[in-house]
């Protein structure tokens, strides 16, 4: 059986074989999976949206102080770095989104108020919230 050669018929995937060398070089070895007598079947991918929803692999480059602490994190919580950099991704989209609606719930209070005085007291903390506390 050649190399990455699989055996089988009607989806089902039947493998047999022994490790097999590419060519006349031993240093090369092609390693075949081998289950005498045992057949698996393929299994049909569904076409759902969450079968669809893959991980999409990134590569991102941490200036060194922020990969220390993703690191001790990870340490801490008995976690991968990977998993860490992925709550600590999903805790940051959280808190834009709810800065946002808080943003939108300040506006449509200004919006509302006929009071000058909570007009100029909302106006303020607006300013506050766009150009940050220094402003």
């Amino acid at each position: 059986m050649a190399c990455g050669q699989n055996v089988g018929q009607r989806g089902q995937l039947r493998l047999t074989g022994s490790v097999k060398y590419l060519g006349t070089s031993p240093s090369v070895p092609c390693t075949i999976m081998v289950y005498t007598g045992a057949t698996m079947a393929i299994a049909k991918r569904a076409h759902t949206k969450s079968a669809r929803a893959k991980h999409v692999r990134r590569s991102v480059t941490l200036p060194p102080k922020i990969a220390r602490q993703v690191e001790t994190l990870a340490r801490q919580r008995d976690l991968s770095d990977n998993r860490v950099l992925v709550e600590l991704i999903e805790q940051g989209i959280e808190a834009q989104q709810q800065k946002e609606k808080a943003f939108f719930q300040l506006a449509e209070r200004f919006r509302a108020a006929s009071d000058p005085e909570q007009v100029k007291q909302l106006g303020d903390q607006l300013g506050r919230f766009v150009f940050g506390d220094n402003a």
